[in-house]
């Protein structure tokens, strides 16, 4: 099998992308597990001072895989994020419980903590899963033709579960995305704060390995404190305790659709999602 996720030192930035661009670099537990091993590869390396998450191909990252052919959701992995038992041996919402909180909020916390400068390189698709890969990361650079959304709520799913959303979008922005499950283009989030820089498709590689290598060249130890002291503030700001009863919404919307509907997706899968993003 190719590896799901690639890893590569261009000088002190370690260039880590997601590998499955025939299903747009959808996430499934395989990739989350190799995207944290780059990471802590990147971190363990003294000699690393800047980590960029990219994505081969047209898009950076379509969301979670609720449909490929190697979906693997019932697969049972070693658990890093968090003390809870596996998913695999679980039916219902316990199961659905202990396989987000590891893999989805558990992974996304556990990376945003990250002590060094993090930047994601976004082009393409940047959809729902997506965004919470980009947002953990300190900064990010769009190319011109990068779209975002969270459509989730089309799943009657108040959003994904790594909920940054009034603190990445702002409250108002944050509804009206949600609200109406429609993409918002690079120049739009970069209006918002969501992105640092917009660049043409053509330059996006080097505009971002040219910002990472300018981070790269401050004191180590200074850019992990600023990281710190800057996430400190936002938690401060309540986005962690607003992340974590979100979570318990999430859930509920799962454990309703699951009672009410076909499934705990309420029968969306991706081509039915895709159909109504147009």
């Amino acid at each position: 099998m190719t590896d799901v996720v690639l890893y590569q030192r261009r000088g002190p930035v370690a260039l880590v992308t997601m590998n499955r661009p025939r299903y747009r670099n959808a996430q499934n537990s395989a990739m989350t597990y190799a995207l944290d091993d780059a990471f802590a590869r990147a971190v363990d390396d003294p000699e690393v001072a800047v980590i960029v998450l990219a994505g081969a191909g047209e898009h950076f990252s379509a969301g979670h895989d609720i449909g490929t052919p190697e979906r693997d959701a019932d697969t049972e992995f070693p658990r890093r994020a968090g003390q809870w038992w596996t998913h695999a041996d679980r039916d219902g919402a316990d199961r659905r419980y202990a396989r987000e909180m590891e893999v989805y909020l558990g992974m996304c916390r556990r990376w945003r903590d990250i002590p060094k400068p993090t930047v994601a390189m976004v082009q393409g698709a940047c959809i729902a899963g997506g965004l919470m890969l980009a947002w953990v990361c300190d900064l990010i650079v769009a190319a011109e033709d990068a779209f975002f959304a969270d459509p989730v709520v089309r799943m009657g799913i108040p959003g994904v579960e790594y909920f940054a959303h009034p603190w990445v979008l702002g409250p108002r922005i944050a509804k009206e995305v949600l609200f109406t499950g429609e993409r918002f283009g690079a120049r739009r989030a970069y209006e918002i704060g969501m992105v640092n820089r917009v660049v043409p498709r053509a330059d996006l590689e080097t505009a971002t390995l040219a910002l990472a290598g300018k981070i790269a060249g401050m004191p180590a130890f200074g850019l992990a404190l600023t990281k710190r002291a800057v996430n400190q503030c936002e938690d401060q700001m309540g986005m962690r305790a607003g992340m974590e009863a979100v979570f318990g919404l999430h859930h509920l919307a799962h454990a309703h659709n699951a009672e009410v509907s076909a499934d705990s997706l309420a029968g969306m899968d991706a081509a039915a999602m895709k159909k109504a993003a147009q």
